[in-house]
């Protein structure tokens, strides 16, 4: 991807202009799909409060994101896994196990936390590409913590502790 690129993609995300993914070029351009294999993923313990590491997600301020330390997984098929909580201003909570992929721009839900402190396993298993404006909390990850142009900026569990304490951006 050129510098022309990259500049344009960042003016377009710090404008709000960017309905695409994160970065379309990068994903476009001959990477092999096809050779990639997903690990068989098993479900972590439900989030504990007090494992819980908030982090900022740009200038939203009725909402709050928080990442599982205890869920926090890097693995052999270069996937970060965690469970993810989003907590309204009315105190409304979101619960998801995910997984990002930062070579590819992806992510994908692998479960739904319930009221009773369960999972409930998606039903989808795709892949879907992280957006602008849309999914700010996922562009926040992707780009300001877990991974950097493409790359994994994390390599293990407490790499990405370290990073979403810090504040990311490291």
């Amino acid at each position: 991807m050129t510098a022309v690129r990259h500049l344009g993609w960042i003016f377009g995300v710090l404008l709000g202009a960017s309905p695409g993914p994160v970065f379309p070029a990068l994903f476009d351009e001959g990477f092999d799909t096809q050779s990639w294999q997903e690990i068989e993923v098993v479900l972590p313990a439900f989030p504990e409060p007090e494992n819980l590491i908030p982090f900022e997600v740009g200038t939203v301020r009725h909402m709050r994101f928080l990442i599982d330390e205890k869920s926090i997984s890097v693995d052999s098929d270069d996937v970060i896994r965690y469970s993810l909580v989003a907590i309204s201003s009315s105190g409304a909570r979101n619960i998801r196990f995910e997984g990002m992929r930062c070579v590819t721009g992806e992510l994908r839900t692998y479960a739904f936390g319930q009221d009773d402190r369960t999972w409930s396993r998606a039903r989808g298993k795709q892949w879907v590409r992280i957006r602008g404006s849309n999914d700010s909390h996922h562009v926040a990850l992707f780009s300001n913590y877990f991974c950097t142009f493409g790359q994994r900026k994390i390599m293990t569990p407490e790499d990405a502790a370290r990073i979403l304490r810090q504040g990311g951006n490291e």
